[in-house]
């Protein structure tokens, strides 16, 4: 009886060896295969249900120098947040199936390709976007808070590659004649951050000689005469850039951060659009999201906090705050660790503070969302991305300036949130935060949707009046 029990025993022994090895082998194929080709190799990817999660080598590069951002969005099921143009993957787009067509000029590479030092081979315009691994990667740190136009002209040259699986939002046409709207791929952030500065045996920035250049082209072009412009789009997100072009293009469609540093007449919410910020923290997976109780943290500020203009606030809440124990406040920068710390800050943290700065928004606000982190928008002059459609109040804390540095005001309100609120919240910016993800080949709902998306509803007038906002008062 114990020979027998004993071959038993080694047989189940066998049989749970054979399957443990086919585990491992399984495993070890399944992350190789989902390797997202603009990730570093030592992220890796693989699929739990509908959540894609990502594990790192202890001896991760830093986060602030990737390009795409690594999640997945889920489905769309709010019709809050799409409402009934929701678009999904089309392997058979054209200009008959997409919401909006675009002609967009073959401006020379140095307006837009050439600025991320890519070398066109012979006569060629564009970079072959067909092969992910052949496309020209943007500039990383803070650069990428503003790759905007990077984004949207990566889709809009996919859109023509049926092997490129994409949402069929928006299709590139070869005639203006076809097109709903004329696209201007010109990389006006960029070209700030790279070449504003003058050289000592030049009169003009280059970034000046290039807007000059540009506005000269768009008003000798019958397209633009025709409309005056009204029907093309230019993007500029940093406040900075297109300075000189700016009020001799303004009757074009604008995709700006903000307004804050536009006159009314040039920048508008009737007719410009506000897109996100590119975030620079990581993402949090739905799945590994910490909730109430794992975030000890109250309240996360870590940034720049004496600033000028509207940015005054920030250092009256510093020092209101400071002292406070459930409360990070201090200066930090986006250099090597400082990306790394405010992930990890504000992934702890249950409200990060989106203050104004020198211009009514940031990406901290951005940050905050693919943390899960509850934003408190004290900024009164902010304009939100998608706010027609999106009701911000649904997932964040808004407070006026004023009130915000009455003392013990603010630090009373978010430590009075119950559990309960507080998670419903958590719980929608865990539904929303794949709409402000930037991402190539583009999928349904992310920020590139969204933002053609929502350039389709200013040409077609669909309504655009801004969600309510409910504010916080003492």
């Amino acid at each position: 009886m114990t020979g027998k029990t004993l071959r038993s025993s080694r047989f189940f022994l066998s049989i749970i060896g054979f399957l443990m090895m086919f585990v491992v082998l399984s495993s070890f194929f399944l992350f190789h295969s989902v390797i997202n080709p603009f990730e570093t190799s030592s992220v890796f990817e693989f699929v739990v249900g509908e959540e894609h999660v990502y594990i790192k080598s202890e001896d991760d590069v830093d986060r602030s120098e990737l390009v795409v951002v690594p999640l997945t969005p889920s489905s769309i099921k709010d019709t809050r947040e799409v409402k009934e143009n929701t678009v999904k993957y089309d392997a058979s787009c054209d200009e008959t199936k997409a919401l909006l067509t675009v002609y967009m000029y073959d401006l020379s590479p140095e307006f837009h390709f050439g600025l991320l030092d890519w070398k066109p081979v012979s006569n060629e315009i564009w970079p072959d976007v067909s092969n992910l691994s052949q496309v020209p990667r943007y500039r990383g740190g803070l650069n990428l808070q503003h790759s905007v136009e990077y984004w949207l002209t990566l889709d809009l040259l996919s859109s023509n590659i049926n092997e490129i699986v994409r949402p069929c939002s928006v299709f590139r046409v070869k005639s203006p004649s076809e097109a709903d709207v004329i696209f201007v791929p010109f990389f006006a952030s960029l070209s700030y951050n790279r070449n504003s500065k003058v050289d000592d045996t030049e009169k003009f920035s280059l970034d000046k000689k290039l807007q000059k250049r540009l506005v000269e082209f768009l008003t000798r072009r019958p397209e633009w005469r025709k409309s005056r412009g009204k029907n093309h789009v230019i993007v500029a997100h940093h406040p900075n850039s297109l300075v000189y072009a700016r009020s001799k293009l303004g009757s074009s469609r604008f995709v700006l951060a903000d307004f804050g540093r536009y006159e009314t007449k040039t920048a508008n919410l009737e007719k410009d659009v506000i897109a996100p910020y590119k975030h620079v923290v990581s993402s949090i997976s739905n799945n590994i999201s910490a909730p109430f109780d794992a975030r000890p943290t109250l309240i996360y500020f870590q940034g720049a906090i004496f600033r000028k203009d509207g940015g005054a606030v920030r250092q009256e809440l510093y020092y209101l705050l400071k002292d406070e124990s459930d409360v990070h406040f201090t200066f930090g920068s986006a250099q090597k660790s400082g990306v790394r710390e405010a992930s990890q800050g504000m992934g702890s943290s249950k409200f990060c503070l989106n203050i104004a700065g020198d211009t009514p928004s940031s990406n901290r606000l951005f940050d905050a969302i693919v943390s899960h982190c509850v934003p408190v928008i004290i900024s009164d002059e902010i304009e939100l991305p998608y706010e027609d459609i999106l009701t911000y109040s649904d997932f964040s804390v808004f407070v006026r300036a004023t009130d915000a540095v009455k003392e013990g005001f603010l630090l009373n309100l978010l430590r009075g949130f119950q559990k309960e609120e507080w998670t419903k919240m958590w719980e929608r910016l865990k539904e929303v935060a794949h709409h402000f993800e930037y991402q190539y080949p583009s999928k349904p709902g992310d920020a590139v949707d969204m933002i053609w998306q929502a350039l389709a509803r200013k040409k077609f007038d669909v309504n655009v009046n801004r969600t309510e906002r409910v504010y916080q008062t003492p």
